[in-house]
């Protein structure tokens, strides 16, 4: 039977959940928010994302799936340029971006990801 793990888990969530071969990202949002671009916010996602994945045994080569949340698709390009930067050559994962009000007006950019172990 496999195994859940959970990672950085609290009372309404985990950061990361892994189970068999997969491990699921929470939605990240920058923690440094607070007046940072939507470059600077997606840098520190995805930096926190190296991390959580590293901590379950994963890697960014390894992406399945990505969901991104923006709060102005305007920025969808800066935004673009920061993840077209850190994505592992050749493993792109599928990947979903849209427009949406996210928890606190602070945070412009939220991602998820899925990859294997």
């Amino acid at each position: 039977m496999n195994q859940i793990t959970r990672f950085g888990a609290g009372p309404r969530m985990s950061q990361a959940v892994a189970y068999g071969n997969l491990v699921f990202l929470a939605g990240q949002v920058a923690l440094r928010a607070p007046g940072a671009s939507i470059a600077e916010q997606t840098a520190d996602i995805l930096a926190k994302t190296d991390e959580l994945l590293a901590e379950a045994g994963s890697d960014k080569s390894k992406l399945i799936s990505a969901s991104i949340w923006l709060t102005d698709i305007a920025t969808f390009n800066e935004m673009n340029a920061v993840w077209d930067a850190w994505v592992a050559p050749g493993n792109a994962p599928a990947r979903a971006c849209v427009e949406s009000k996210l928890a606190a007006p602070q945070f412009t950019v939220e991602i998820a990801v899925i990859a294997g172990i």
